[in-house]
């Protein structure tokens, strides 16, 4: 068995596996060993996903959430916590994208990306904290454990470093997504929780093939989902790829706003 960085027989919840990013990482986590619930609006029905649970039903559970609609979240996790009775990891991987110019901005997908990007990992994780305190009991409060009891893993993007031009819709709840994550890593690891953050670049899925422009460090999605797999046996809080887009990107962030946005401007259609 390929190296399984100590998910062998952990439960996984990987919310967004029906297919890219998600669909990699949830045949990679199998392969691992881990018991893992593959959750998307459509899992149950992803033809995909039901080969992969095929091979290993005892490790793969399906189960369709949509993190948009607020009422249904309690009875997804109860449902996602009942499935090998409780979690030991939670992965939000759930993500939309529709670049826009101020000349066809649409409310409804600002709205969706907000919802999608943002919002649903807050409601799923107002749902599952008080479930994973619950099953790490008590702890010393004066310091994080040494060994966490239980992983979260938020996919954010390294276009949270910077807004650039037509990607605001996207970008800016992934920048929340990331400032969410920096406030609550201190709180939730005093529970014994180590929450982690993932800032990818350009992957080769359904998302980027609306771009239009050359995308630097562009990379398959098995090759990102390996990445993440590989996280989830460090202990960095954030994990950042590829080096040549993230380096550009955080500089670009560091550097005086006015040139920066100079930079940016550049960017602009004719």
């Amino acid at each position: 068995m390929p190296g399984t960085n100590g998910v062998c027989d952990q439960r996984i919840w990987l919310v967004g596996a029906s297919q890219g990013i998600g669909l990699c990482l949830a045949e990679r986590l199998v392969q691992a060993g881990g018991r893992v619930i593959a959750s998307a609006r459509g899992a149950e029905r992803s033809e995909a996903l039901r080969r992969l649970r095929e091979q290993d039903p005892d490790r793969l559970t399906l189960l369709d959430i949509d993190v948009t609609d607020p009422p249904a979240i309690e009875g997804v996790c109860d449902r996602a916590w009942a499935a090998f009775g409780g979690l030991d990891v939670w992965i939000y991987n759930v993500g939309t994208y529709e670049p826009m110019g101020i000349e066809d901005w649409d409310l409804a997908e600002f709205e969706r990306m907000a919802q999608t990007n943002y919002l649903g990992a807050v409601r799923l994780m107002h749902a599952l904290a008080p479930r994973f305190v619950k099953q790490i009991g008590p702890q010393d409060g004066s310091r994080p454990p040494s060994k966490p009891a239980a992983q979260w893993i938020w996919n954010a993007s390294l276009a949270s470093d910077f807004g650039l031009p037509y990607g605001g819709g996207y970008s800016a709840p992934k920048a929340a997504l990331v400032n969410l994550a920096e406030s609550l890593q201190p709180e939730l690891a005093r529970h014994g929780i180590a929450l982690k953050i993932i800032n990818h670049g350009f992957v080769k899925t359904r998302l980027t093939q609306k771009n239009a422009f050359p995308m630097l460090g562009l990379m398959e999605a098995d090759e990102a989902a390996e990445r993440i797999f590989a996280c989830l046996g460090t202990k960095r809080f954030e994990t950042r790829f590829p080096r040549n887009l993230a380096t550009i990107l955080g500089v670009l962030k560091r550097l005086p706003k006015p040139w920066s946005l100079a930079l940016t401007r550049g960017m602009l259609k004719p």
